[in-house]
């Protein structure tokens, strides 16, 4: 049995008692889910806003290196007071995110859970930027937004595809203008989602996305490699300065900073 919930009037000042403190408020907050059966939990976010030394602190405390091992340690928690998590679940640490009003704060810590069910998520909302790299589409900049629903990317504002219908693309590169990059991109490339279940910004490619037609390719910032989409079905979870290949030579870059 864990023997770390011992309750401090203070806050806690070093890499252990942050530790302690967010596992205790894990507890409590699992105990009081669902009556204390976890069989319905899907998965748990952990909402953690701090700067500075801080961070450090609580970025030490949740081993943000080894992710896994932060979960065994809720895990074990849960196996000790008979919470019965089901192998399934998911545990999510989110920084310097504002608190979602779903979300529970926890005592004396900087820090708020919430505690996902089959029947409660969160609604989670984000914007990011598009920015034309190589190639020339209507605009420069493309600010999207997660209510904006499915952005279509491709060849002609107004394209006609396989049956006869017509398919609008919200980022269109045009093919009656003399630029060599355009001539590459299908009319039904790929589009961008939003993953309300992730917080994040998914990139799928389409039909003349795929092999053997037109490429979808990223050049992922975050993990510094060339990331292939071969299926529609698959999608790529958006990142910081990820560059988007697409066809041959046209390029756009997903940011979420406003301008460079």
């Amino acid at each position: 049995m864990f023997k770390i919930f011992s309750q401090s009037n203070d806050g806690p000042n070093d890499v252990k008692g942050v530790r302690d403190a967010l596992l205790r408020g894990i507890k409590e907050n699992l105990q009081k889910s669902e009556g204390g059966e976890g069989r319905n939990i899907r998965g748990i976010n952990l909402f953690i806003d701090t700067s500075g030394t801080d961070k450090h602190m609580y970025e030490a405390a949740v081993y943000q290196d080894e992710p896994d091992k932060f979960k065994d340690e809720v895990q074990r928690i849960a196996d000790d007071f008979d919470i019965g998590l089901p192998d399934s679940w998911v545990l999510e640490v989110n920084f310097n995110e504002p608190f979602p009003a779903e979300a529970v704060k926890l005592d004396d810590i900087s820090a708020a859970i919430f505690i996902r069910t089959r029947d409660h998520v969160i609604q989670r909302s984000g914007s990011a930027y598009i920015r034309v790299l190589n190639g020339e589409a209507e605009k420069a900049v493309y600010h999207i937004k997660s209510d904006d629903g499915k952005l279509n990317i491709g060849r002609e504002k107004k394209a006609q595809v396989e049956g006869g219908f017509f398919r609008t693309n919200h980022i269109a590169f045009p093919g009656d203008i003399n630029n060599d990059h355009n001539k590459y991109v299908s009319r039904q490339h790929a589009h961008i989602e939003w993953n309300n279940e992730k917080g994040c910004f998914m990139l799928f490619a389409d039909e003349g996305g795929i092999p053997p037609g037109n490429k979808v390719k990223i050049r992922s910032a975050a993990m510094d490699s060339l990331v292939k989409l071969h299926s529609s079905q698959i999608g790529h979870q958006l990142a910081e300065g990820d560059q988007i290949i697409l066809g041959e030579t046209a390029v756009i870059e997903f940011s979420y900073k406003k301008g460079k």
